[in-house]
């Protein structure tokens, strides 16, 4: 993977795997800097709502809302209905995903709202999901509300 944001958020979804977690990570830019990094800590913290996403923007803190519409988040898996719901919010104006098949999420939603959604389609994002979910499908099934 050559960009660099790219490589951060992988980065920071074999963070959280190697903490037991669920690899799916996160990182908000502005400026040409990663101001929020994070990812999914379902699992570490017992959290409902800690996904990559949400992490990233929590650890940026809080922001003029002028960042957030001159920034990018930058996420390995399809962002889901809540976090689709933050990016929103915030008024995040581009996305860009590794990658849309293990997980399809509210990209539709993004797109219909005015945000630029990228698809890169990462072999190196979808090896890491599978074999998570071919190890731990329970956890899979519980982070995306399905029995």
């Amino acid at each position: 993977m050559k960009d660099k944001f790219m490589r951060a958020t992988i980065a920071e979804a074999k963070r959280g795997l190697e903490e037991g977690g669920i690899p799916i990570g996160s990182v908000l830019v502005h400026n040409n800097e990663i101001i929020g990094r994070g990812h999914n800590k379902r699992i570490q913290n017992g959290s409902v709502v800690l996904h990559g996403e949400m992490d990233a923007l929590e650890n940026a803190g809080r922001l003029p809302a002028s960042v957030y519409k001159n920034s990018t988040l930058y996420t390995t898996l399809s962002p889901c209905p809540m976090c689709t719901g933050a990016i929103l919010l915030y008024g995040i104006k581009k996305v860009v995903i590794g990658e849309n098949h293990t997980f399809l999420g509210s990209e539709n939603l993004l797109e219909e709202n005015g945000v630029e959604v990228t698809v890169l389609d990462s072999q190196e994002c979808k090896d890491l999901m599978k074999l998570f979910i071919t190890n731990n499908p329970e956890l899979w099934n519980e982070d995306i509300g399905v029995e």
